[in-house]
């Protein structure tokens, strides 16, 4: 399966680095909006949304739900929209997994992919207790539907994605938060990880690439693809990838979207002005392999709020300004 690496890599390595374009295109503005029914609530914490997938005339969205603030208390819920601005909370799509294993903890940071005319749930597992001197092992796990409201069946080879036993790797730590795209026949896999000894600011992004919607999934060899970036949020434009950068990583790369004709060398595009935190967003051709992808209009992400723990909160991306 070794070589499913060697053929992305024939591409052309520039690992670790995105630089920026020669000329910039300005900068995009974000308008945040209130979102009812998974937005500011006492005592509840919903984050780290999905992205957002259409079915049926209803807009689907997933998300952590528990009751403090950094989410390793999790489990992961689900709501839905006839308009992406009133949503109707539906109920818990996933449980914790059993006491002691890999996703004993906490279950969190969900992301979708339709294919093969199902739907695969991407998720993020710790068996760490959340506490004092907290350090998550988190790792990626899939699990399966006939239909977006379930029910969810686990795979039997999770993990399916796990950190690199190599420390001196950059996600030798830990790997986290799925976000995937169909490109070329192929199931193209973005995530986050972090070296052993390295903190949270020092996270980086890796690729992965699957021939079925299961897997197995390969790490790309040239790993990281983007130096930097604590969440992940990638999304077919035109024939290539482009992504959101939020506020971690190198000063020329923070709150931007980078683009890469081969998914792979990202370029500064724009600017983002008050970037989304931890976003996910409604993109229509993720699954589609059209090579037609346009830059996202609109999503949600993490509200902050004085008084609340994180919420859900729209956003929308207006055009560029010179």
């Amino acid at each position: 399966m070794r070589n499913l690496a060697r053929i992305v890599l024939a591409v052309g390595v520039m690992s670790g680095s995105v630089a920026s374009a020669q000329s910039e295109t300005g900068t995009i503005q974000v308008t945040y909006l209130t979102t009812e029914g998974i937005g500011a609530e006492e005592g509840v914490m919903r984050r780290d949304p999905s992205d957002i997938i259409k079915v049926n005339g209803l807009f689907y969205v997933w998300y952590s739900k528990g009751t403090i603030a950094s989410g390793y208390d999790a489990t992961i819920w689900y709501a839905t929209s006839p308009d992406g601005h009133a949503w109707t909370e539906k109920g818990m799509t996933l449980a914790k997994g059993d006491a002691g294993t890999w996703e004993g903890a906490s279950v969190f940071t969900p992301n979708i992919l339709v294919a093969e005319g199902r739907y695969w749930l991407f998720y993020t597992g710790t068996s760490k207790e959340f506490g004092k001197g907290f350090n998550p092992d988190s790792k990626i796990g899939i699990a399966v539907s006939e239909s977006p409201d379930g029910p969810w069946e686990r795979l039997a080879t999770n993990p399916a994605l796990k950190n690199s036993d190599n420390p001196a790797d950059f996600d030798s730590h830990l790997v986290d938060d799925a976000c995937l795209i169909t490109r070329r026949g192929k199931y193209w896999f973005y995530y986050k990880g972090r070296q052993l000894g390295k903190s949270p600011g020092q996270t980086q992004l890796g690729f992965a690439i699957a021939e079925k919607p299961q897997g197995p999934y390969i790490k790309y060899e040239g790993n990281p693809v983007i130096p930097g970036n604590h969440e992940v949020l990638v999304w077919p434009q035109g024939d290539g990838v482009a992504a959101l950068i939020g506020t971690t990583g190198p000063k020329e790369l923070v709150r931007s979207i980078v683009y890469a004709a081969d998914g792979i060398h990202f370029t500064k595009a724009h600017d983002v002005k008050d970037v989304p935190h931890a976003a996910g967003a409604y993109r229509p051709e993720a699954f589609t392999d059209s090579n037609s992808g346009q830059q996202i209009e609109w999503g949600v992400h993490i509200g902050k709020r004085q008084g609340f723990l994180p919420f859900i909160e729209r956003f929308d991306l207006n055009a560029a300004s010179p």
